[in-house]
């Protein structure tokens, strides 16, 4: 839908000042020069600076010359923090480096308000309110990625196919987890018995990321699959279920697989739900849930992974009970961001802080308060309570 001209405003102006407010919270880091254990004591950590340090970006280190200490990220990101190192120099690069992301991410945001004011207009303003979004804007740059799936969503949602399929390669090319959202896809487009529009579909992503990650792949190969090596290898890490069960001396083996077969569980389960309600949901309504799935089965869980879940949470809410739980959930992401800092911190040497068992306390509750609202919202998310969907075009069903 068209935004009113008060609407785009109101969406304008709430998204400036809620990445001002998360700027001025990174702002005592930015004066200090993000040192250790301070910048934990002060929940204003951030990748931005710390990995144009330790990746070789001073000195515009092509992102994946090196197998060893290449990027950790998809091309995608890679080249973003590639090419805006040259954008900075001198004695204060770190900090300018910060800045000059900084702006990015706050125009991304706010052009990603501005989407959800379009396909949530009486809802949108959660988003710019969302405190634990609001700390986490400056942690890294998911929110390029974020943008590509939302606007994926919208197009997917308005029939037009071609475009949401390129721009969810885009986005899977630029930070990997919007790949998930192809489990919702594909429900509806066999509920929609659009198979051959479903195999264009995942041509046109697959062959989008294709062409993004090959010139990587075959002139860098090693540096590019540090990324998929490092997900494949790492053990247990921050902010997951099973960190937290270490924790509590219940050892998990074979921490790898075991995540992969709980989000293969949690994801065929969600499916068959889809499959199974009356009416057939929009992407923007099933994309949630799914995402929520995969982070909470996931063997890191970090705090930025907020910005992932909050757009597509405003999105699927239907009614005002959804909205208390939106808020519980809100509140307990918002207690883990500065968890996990303050643990960090005593970690490091700090005088105060968290210790070990509280923090992986505090992972229980996040993931409990996000499965409550999950829950919250298939539940009533009544078959009859959902709206249909625009009807497929002849062409999408023709394929």
């Amino acid at each position: 839908m068209k935004l009113s001209g008060f609407a785009l405003k109101s969406a304008i102006i709430l998204g400036v000042l809620a990445a001002l407010l998360s700027f001025a919270k990174f702002q005592h880091c930015r004066t200090t020069g993000w040192s250790q254990p301070d910048e934990y004591v002060h929940a204003c950590y951030s990748d931005l600076p710390s990995l144009f340090d330790s990746r070789g970006l001073t000195t515009h280190t092509w992102p994946f010359s090196s197998a060893s200490n290449s990027v950790e990220y998809p091309p995608g990101t890679a080249m973003l923090m590639w090419a805006s190192s040259y954008l900075v120099s001198g004695e204060s690069a770190i900090r300018s480096y910060f800045d000059i992301n900084a702006l990015f991410i706050a125009l991304l945001f706010i052009a990603v308000v501005v989407f959800i004011a379009k396909m949530k207009p009486n809802l949108w303003y959660l988003l710019p309110l969302s405190p634990a979004v609001i700390a986490s804007l400056y942690i890294n740059w998911d929110l390029w990625a974020v943008i590509s799936a939302v606007a994926a969503i919208y197009l997917f949602d308005k029939s037009r196919y071609e475009w949401s399929a390129l721009l969810l390669g885009l986005a899977i090319a630029t930070k990997f987890f919007p790949i998930v959202l192809l489990v919702p896809i594909v429900v509806i487009f066999i509920r929609r018995f659009a198979i051959n529009a479903l195999l264009k579909y995942l041509t046109i992503t697959a062959t989008t990321w294709a062409v993004l990650n090959l010139p990587f792949a075959i002139t860098t190969p090693e540096g590019w699959y540090r990324f998929f090596a490092l997900n494949t290898e790492r053990p247990a890490d921050w902010g997951s279920i099973w960190i937290a069960l270490h924790t509590f001396g219940i050892r998990i083996n074979n921490v790898n697989i075991n995540s992969y077969i709980l989000f293969i569980i949690g994801a065929l389960a969600y499916a068959i739900y889809l499959l199974k309600i009356e009416r057939i949901p929009t992407l923007a309504q099933s994309a949630f849930v799914i995402v929520a799935i995969f982070t909470a089965a996931s063997k890191v869980y970090s705090p930025q992974y907020i910005l992932w879940l909050t757009p597509l949470a405003i999105l699927t809410l239907q009614t005002s009970s959804q909205k208390i739980s939106y808020w519980i959930w809100q509140g307990a992401e918002l207690m883990y961001h500065f968890a996990i800092w303050q643990y960090f911190a005593l970690y490091l040497g700090s005088r105060f802080g968290l210790s070990a068992h509280w923090y992986a306390a505090a992972i229980v509750v996040r993931l409990l308060a996000l499965g409550w609202f999950c829950a919250s919202l298939m539940r009533k998310s009544t078959p009859a309570g959902l709206p249909q969907v625009e009807q497929f075009p002849a062409s999408a069903l023709s394929g």
